[in-house]
């Protein structure tokens, strides 16, 4: 059975280098760490954390058996900095349209763009896209499961190659996300949130806190992802509910307040980003390329609109053509 987090800790619109799982480690970012090379011992937090996810996780399609693994590192690219609920729809009719990684290749790019729909951070797409190329040409069409294989195909880091490996193949790896990375923070060092950027320590503990076995650490990597998700979240943890209230050492020492940095908050209105988002609206609902005098409409300041156009395009999201004339990629 396959298990895959709530969202993915990559950083939004910027690739995976490492680290949303997985990933390089850029402020903001969740990384990854490697197996450990010899077994951990089992962890009191263990049990717990697994028999509560089997009876508390949600009935996710990526989840499912017949997501198989492509279902699997679609739904991982999706939820990088996105909730389910605005996944699902667009899921579901992405695997409906490219079952698998074969008929997404032979799309042009701009098809999987113009799919993509209002997820945010469309650079997502062109990635997926180009990771879909890559499993075909080199794999023949299957997502391979070595990990090393994994993070060599483009638009996939850390996190991805290790989310992919552990939910779809049952493989042994330690998958940090921001759920988990909260979880752990919370419960193994007593600490409200954790870094703005994964630490060495943190990808240490990670490594500790794995199982032995790999059915058990895959099953603990999507348990302790789910937690996070459902229970110990960001602005109301339900701590009534954690099936590790007890041993938490947050709420062992008095949920003391976060002394770090300023957790950082996403701002979308008014912003580049929200331009970006209006231009891509117009040309995926466009049958033919769009003048440039149309795109003009959607914002009224000159010099934001203009730098979001170009930015659009250096990105490889449009294509300029001549005449002043826009479309999604083709090649």
């Amino acid at each position: 059975m396959t298990a895959s987090p709530t969202s993915s800790p990559e950083t939004p619109e910027s690739p995976e280098s490492p680290g949303s799982p997985g990933s390089a480690e850029s402020p903001g970012s969740a990384g990854t760490a490697g197996s450990p090379e010899s077994p951990a011992v089992p962890h009191p937090l263990h049990s717990p954390v697994i028999a509560w996810f089997d009876e508390h996780a949600r009935d996710l399609p990526w989840r499912r058996p017949e997501a198989g693994p492509w279902g699997v590192m679609v739904s991982e690219f999706m939820l990088q900095q996105t909730p389910v609920s605005r996944v699902l729809p667009v899921y579901e009719q992405w695997l409906a349209r490219w079952p698998r990684p074969a008929d997404l290749a032979a799309e042009a790019p701009g098809e999987a763009v113009r799919a993509w729909g209002r997820l945010g951070y469309p650079r997502r797409a062109l990635r997926l896209h180009g990771a879909a190329v890559a499993i075909t040409e080199r794999h023949g069409g299957d997502v391979p499961r070595d990990h090393a294989q994994l993070l060599s195909l483009p638009g996939i880091g850390e996190y991805t190659a290790a989310a992919v490996a552990s939910f779809a193949y049952g493989q042994r790896h330690a998958v940090l996300d921001t759920n988990v990375r909260r979880v752990f923070a919370r419960t193994a060092t007593g600490v409200e949130y954790p870094p703005n950027a994964t630490t060495a320590a943190e990808r240490r503990l990670a490594r500790a806190l794995l199982p032995g076995d790999e059915d058990t650490a895959a099953r603990w990597a999507a348990a302790s992802m789910e937690l996070g998700a459902l229970v110990c979240t960001a602005k109301n943890p339900d701590c009534a509910r954690c099936p590790v209230a007890g041993l938490c050492a947050w709420r062992l020492a008095g949920k003391p307040a976060h002394e770090g940095p300023p957790r950082r908050a996403q701002t979308y209105a008014g912003t580049d980003r929200q331009v970006r988002g209006r231009l891509l609206a117009v040309l995926r609902e466009a049958v033919g390329p769009v003048p440039q005098a149309v795109l003009d409409t959607v914002w009224e300041e000159p010099v934001q609109r203009a730098r979001a156009l170009d930015g659009l395009v250096s990105d490889g999201l449009v294509e300029p053509l001549e005449g002043g004339r826009y479309r999604l990629p083709r090649t």
